[in-house]
């Protein structure tokens, strides 16, 4: 999922230190009212989860003009700063053999995802030239090649695919808002249905044994190590997150230099390999998982996974501000073919679901390494619980691997549909 800055704003604050006060004081208000034991906040959040709420404010926000997500810059901020810092510290803890005995059944919910993209393409292009042919006529079909490697890697994947079929500029921002909105008001889904685990699962019949025994035991070493946190506490932790976050950087631009420099038949940009970014995730999650062996990990039992958890909500809340849903009403013949086209993948990953009897951490995080990749699968797999936020990364890199193979081939599959 790319989301681009816009130039100049219409927005009544315009201040990105005012708009950070105003998304810390919501997520402020999220918490305390969903701690409350008892009365109104305890039964309403008994239906509406709290990171659902610290996700939609903010596109509430930017949707009546309070504030604009796409002129601001706490996005790239906590992109690249908060997120690798909060992977870090929720690896801290990780048990790495943990991750591996979840078995295959990730993966396959993971590839089920890709398809489901795929598929969901034509299907939508195929419906809309039933439903409104004047909605895919002429390169119509040029501008969802982007959005197909948005949702299987990411904006590098994307931006390739608009090279690849050049796409028009005008088109192309088209297909950005499309991209975007439906693919946020997928996440917001995906985080409502987190909040029925259980329910989800006995209906498929799941096996979550390995799921439940990777969280107590993430809770019994918490437990043993617990502690009231001293300063010293706190500022070794962001010193950890944080010195981490700038090593990952500091290796990441070589990194991308020394890979732009080999040879161009080597294709390495169709691997995401030239990509600061993805780079910046893999070292920083390499760092996280390598401290798990060292003393380091100690430090948990003074809350590490819960600065990191902090950190996480407030990408959370700055990948929400850039949700608008009066976007809904501008091309809304668009919207619906990539409505459509989300709903193909879900349906698709809920038969899979259902058959190879997957919970539905698989399914949501499967589902998010896609659609959203490394900013926010891991968002996804900490709604269920923070210890599961390095799975929602490790699949969202293979993504990276596959979006701009899985893409062109669906770009030559709508070419072919199209007829150009």
């Amino acid at each position: 999922m790319a989301i681009e800055n816009a130039g100049p704003s219409t927005a009544m604050i315009t201040n990105d230190a005012v708009v950070m006060g105003l998304l810390a004081v919501t997520l402020g208000l999220v918490f305390w009212t969903s701690s409350r034991p008892s009365g109104f906040w305890k039964r309403f959040y008994s239906y509406v989860p709290a990171l659902l709420l610290c996700y939609l404010l903010p596109a509430v926000y930017n949707s009546i003009g309070l504030i604009d997500g796409n002129a601001s810059g706490l996005y790239p901020m906590a992109r690249d700063y908060l997120l690798p810092s909060a992977l870090v510290l929720l690896c801290l803890a990780i048990d790495l053999g943990a991750i591996l005995r979840l078995g295959p059944k990730a993966v396959v919910m993971f590839l089920t995802g890709t398809a489901g993209v795929m598929l969901g393409a034509l299907v939508a292009f195929a419906a809309m030239g039933w439903i409104h042919p004047e909605s895919v006529a002429g390169d119509t079909w040029r501008g969802m090649t982007t959005v197909a490697g948005s949702w299987i890697g990411g904006g590098a994947n994307q931006a390739a695919m608009k090279e690849v079929f050049e796409v028009e500029a005008t088109l192309f921002g088209q297909f950005i808002a499309v991209d975007v909105l439906v693919a946020n008001v997928w996440m917001a889904i995906v985080l409502l249905l987190a909040a029925r685990a259980n329910a989800f699962d006995r209906w498929t019949g799941a096996d979550t044994s390995a799921i439940e025994d990777m969280k107590q035991r993430i809770e019994a070493y918490q437990a043993q190590h617990s502690r009231n946190p001293s300063l010293t506490d706190l500022m070794v932790i962001l010193a950890i997150g944080l010195g981490a976050t700038g090593l990952s950087h500091l290796l990441a631009a070589p990194l991308v230099v020394w890979m732009e420099g080999l040879p161009a038949s080597w294709n390495l940009e169709d691997y995401s390999l030239t990509s600061g970014f993805f780079w910046m995730v893999v070292i920083a999650t390499t760092v996280g998982l390598a401290l798990s062996f060292t003393r380091a990990r100690e430090m948990e039992g003074a809350g590490a996974s819960k600065v990191g958890s902090a950190m996480l909500y407030v990408l959370v809340a700055t990948i929400g501000m850039h949700m608008d849903i009066g976007a809904l009403l501008d091309r809304p013949w668009l919207f619906l073919l990539g409505l459509i086209w989300i709903s193909v993948h879900a349906g698709l990953m809920l038969l899979v679901a259902k058959l190879i009897r997957a919970p539905l951490f698989f399914l949501a995080v499967g589902s998010q390494a896609n659609i959203g990749g490394a900013a926010s699968a891991p968002v996804v797999a900490s709604a269920f619980h923070p210890a599961l936020a390095p799975v929602g990364v490790l699949l969202a890199v293979l993504g990276y691997a596959l979006g701009t193979y899985c893409a062109y081939i669906t770009g030559q599959l709508l070419r072919m549909m199209a007829g150009a």
